[in-house]
């Protein structure tokens, strides 16, 4: 078991740095990909109009758990934002590739459920603005 503290502020930054560049990656390539990624999703059946929501839920989001900013509040919307893309975009049982994107969206979703509980630790924004 690990319950040292400098140890457990260091995992949950990695934890954190891991977390977050999946998402703040992939708002920046939907805004590369703009017009790309509206047609995948109108073809999901999804408006287009979400578009401009997704990107901003990744990249702020993303950004705010890399810097443990808002922890707790990103990690829950991104927490429900990746259930809602496992649902919506993934859950196509007959194709083993997307079941395989659908498990790795919940499975990401229970990682933020951690870490909106857990909080983002020593290393983060958060622990800089709570100590003034």
């Amino acid at each position: 078991m690990v319950n040292h503290p400098a140890l457990c502020d260091t995992s949950k930054l990695v934890g954190r740095v891991l977390m977050s560049l999946l998402f703040i990656f992939a708002g920046w390539n939907k805004i590369g990909g703009y017009k790309m990624t509206e047609a995948f999703m109108v073809s999901m059946g999804l408006p287009a109009l979400l578009l401009p929501l997704v990107i901003v839920v990744e990249l702020i989001g993303g950004l705010a758990v890399l810097l443990g900013f808002f922890t707790r509040c990103a990690a829950l919307i991104l927490f429900l934002f990746c259930l809602a893309s496992a649902w919506m975009v993934h859950l196509v049982p007959g194709d083993p590739n997307e079941m395989t994107s659908f498990m790795k969206n919940i499975t990401i979703a229970g990682g933020f459920l951690i870490l909106a509980c857990a909080g983002a630790g020593r290393f983060s924004l958060d622990h800089w603005v709570r100590k003034k």
